[in-house]
């Protein structure tokens, strides 16, 4: 793979990243997956994977109301981040999602805060599938939270500045070849970094199309963190629970 479609490796693992997106909402976390958890009502022994854990936040929560729960993420800084809260029931790895992890394990596998489409051609997005539906026991059901590209791009912000610790974050964004791209750019100690974000501009249908070929049954479909109806031109999410047949 060439340095362009490595963007992730080095962004994620970047103590930059962190220091932008250090104001996640750990809330916002929190009520998703009490709403999940509501809605599927997994089993007290369910055993969960979550797909690009970042530095655990979802796994975190979810191991504290009792269940098993495996955390995976390509960011060295995330996983070791996330470690600390390691116990007999919470794991974290550093591991590349494109390939399967553990096969025929998982009851439950999670991909939230659209943590997809990063690669460049569909054959890589298609292996994550691949994987996911490997890890999974017959059965088991994945979330993937991505977002509702429609709005995204109807709305899309394509300059602004965010002033964090004494570093201002210069970002841009744009569509380019069904990609949205981000651009962040700045000043640290002399140095001037830039770095870019490249997500797929993807939509219900081509998850659907990528879901079907590996025997992903679609059951339910949302458009935010309260579990309301999906609305391809309102919603700001895109959320998605499939079965393995």
């Amino acid at each position: 793979m060439d340095n362009k479609t490595q963007w992730f490796a080095d962004w994620f693992d970047s103590s930059y990243y962190h220091l932008l997106y250090k104001n996640r909402d750990l809330k916002e976390a929190e009520v998703f997956i009490d709403n999940l958890v509501d809605f599927m009502k997994p089993d007290v022994n369910a055993r969960f994977l979550d797909l690009a854990c970042g530095k655990g936040r979802h796994s975190i929560y979810l191991n504290k109301k009792g269940f098993e729960v495996t955390g995976i993420d390509l960011s060295q800084q995330s996983i070791e981040h996330a470690a600390q809260y390691s116990n007999n029931s919470l794991t974290f790895y550093k591991h590349d999602m494109r390939f399967p992890c553990r096969i025929n394990y998982f009851d439950y596998v999670l991909n939230l805060f659209t943590s997809f489409g990063y690669f460049e051609n569909d054959r890589e997005d298609a292996a994550v599938i691949s994987a996911i539906e490997k890890e999974l026991k017959h059965k088991g059901k994945v979330v993937i939270d991505f977002m509702n590209t429609a709005k995204v791009i109807a709305n899309l912000i394509t300059n602004e500045t965010k002033t964090i610790e004494g570093i201002t974050f210069n970002i841009s964004r744009k569509v380019e070849n069904n990609f949205i791209l981000k651009q962040i750019s700045f000043d640290d100690k002399g140095k001037h970094y830039l770095y870019e974000e490249h997500v797929k501009a993807l939509t219900l249908a081509n998850f659907e199309k990528h879901l079907a070929t590996h025997q992903l049954k679609v059951l339910n479909l949302f458009g935010n963190y309260q579990l309301q109806e999906f609305n391809q031109e309102t919603s700001d999410r895109l959320i998605i629970i499939a079965q393995k047949q």
